[in-house]
């Protein structure tokens, strides 16, 4: 429950061993015009310096917490944070991102758009998309892509309608929860058309090949993308699941997979 003394804003930055690049993280948020926020500094037991550097910017700002514990990965400590979170909005940052302008927080709150909604996503800037990513989202566009996480307002209180992070995706559980949350009927959201982070490229998600959501994403879009999915784009993704779960040599996935792209073939007949 959200008490007067709550702040509008929590800024949840995941850390390890982040010393080398959390102050400009850091810089960007208490540069901010708007400055009723609060940041919690999810530490996986850094051996740098990074503890040192949040006890150095603690002794200007007191609205920065920090946990150190073990932890299983990013989502794991993005999870924590989301039980300690005061704020009405959440938003994830990298240690080695940063918020995009000094107005940032002060612009996000003037969009009249934000207003019904529970989560609001708009852009990140990245040399690495040679400019701004992505735009506005559709069902058939997070097939293939996904909605940075950098990039995106959570109402503190949409966690206990869809749950946190699976922390069974080691490297993509932001993706297995923006389908969740965008395919949902119950949930309300809107793109926005600000860039709201600077987005570096690389670390874990980068180079880490999550098989399990590769495997599971191509079916969870084909159980939520019916009635928003085109019959041909479901079978397509029906077909890249069927052939994905032959390397895998999994007869149950691919018995559902039949199921399904059978299921869909006469569904595709009967409404032409």
């Amino acid at each position: 429950m959200i008490t007067t003394n709550s702040p509008i804003f929590s800024i949840i930055i995941p850390t390890f061993n982040s010393g080398s690049t959390l102050s400009v993280a850091l810089d960007s948020v208490f540069n901010q015009t708007f400055t009723d926020l609060e940041v919690l500094i999810m530490d996986g037991l850094s051996s740098d310096d990074t503890i040192k550097i949040v006890k150095k910017y603690k002794k200007k700002f007191n609205k920065i917490n920090i946990y150190s514990e073990k932890d299983d990965g990013i989502y794991d400590a993005m999870n924590k944070g989301i039980d300690l979170a005061l704020g009405e909005w959440l938003c994830f940052l990298g240690s080695d991102d940063s918020l995009y302008e000094s107005t940032t927080l002060e612009q996000f709150l003037n969009n009249k758009q934000i207003k019904n909604n529970e989560i609001v996503y708009g852009n990140v800037y990245s040399e690495y998309f040679n400019g701004s990513y992505d735009g506005m989202f559709t069902y058939s566009k997070l097939l293939n892509q996904n909605i940075c996480h950098q990039a995106i307002f959570f109402r503190r209180s949409i966690f206990n309608k869809i749950g946190k992070y699976n922390l069974k995706y080691k490297a993509y559980a932001d993706w297995h929860h923006n389908i969740n949350w965008f395919f949902s009927s119950k949930i309300s959201y809107v793109y926005i058309d600000q860039i709201i982070a600077n987005f570096t490229y690389g670390g874990f998600s980068a180079t880490y090949n999550d098989k399990e959501f590769k495997s599971d994403r191509i079916f969870l879009l084909i159980s939520k993308g019916i009635g928003k999915l085109t019959v041909s784009e479901l079978l397509s993704s029906c077909n890249n699941y069927i052939n994905y779960v032959k390397q895998e040599r999994n007869f149950l996935k691919l018995f559902v997979a039949y199921f399904f792209k059978v299921g869909l073939m006469i569904f595709g007949k009967l409404t032409k």
